[in-house]
């Protein structure tokens, strides 16, 4: 837990469920919770990671990524 006034202690974490409640919570009523967990993972897998890996790793998944970024000597380690 951080100080009082640090305003970036749970931001990443508030972004994300706003997104989640806004795109997935607020969309209609869900009859039973296994499929609002449904709704959710797909969500998820779907949207919330697909634009992140896509924006940031250059098309690529974070494992990708790493297998090209990380040189070879540092596996054998």
């Amino acid at each position: 837990m951080g100080r009082v006034g640090a305003a970036g202690d749970n931001a990443a974490m508030e972004r994300f469920f706003a997104l989640l409640q806004k795109n997935v919570l607020d969309r209609r009523s869900w009859a039973n919770y296994q499929e609002l967990r449904i709704a959710i993972v797909t969500w998820i897998e779907r949207t919330y990671h697909r634009r992140r890996r896509q924006r940031r790793l250059a098309r690529l998944t974070p494992v990708e990524y790493e297998t090209i970024m990380t040189p070879p000597a540092a596996f054998a380690a």
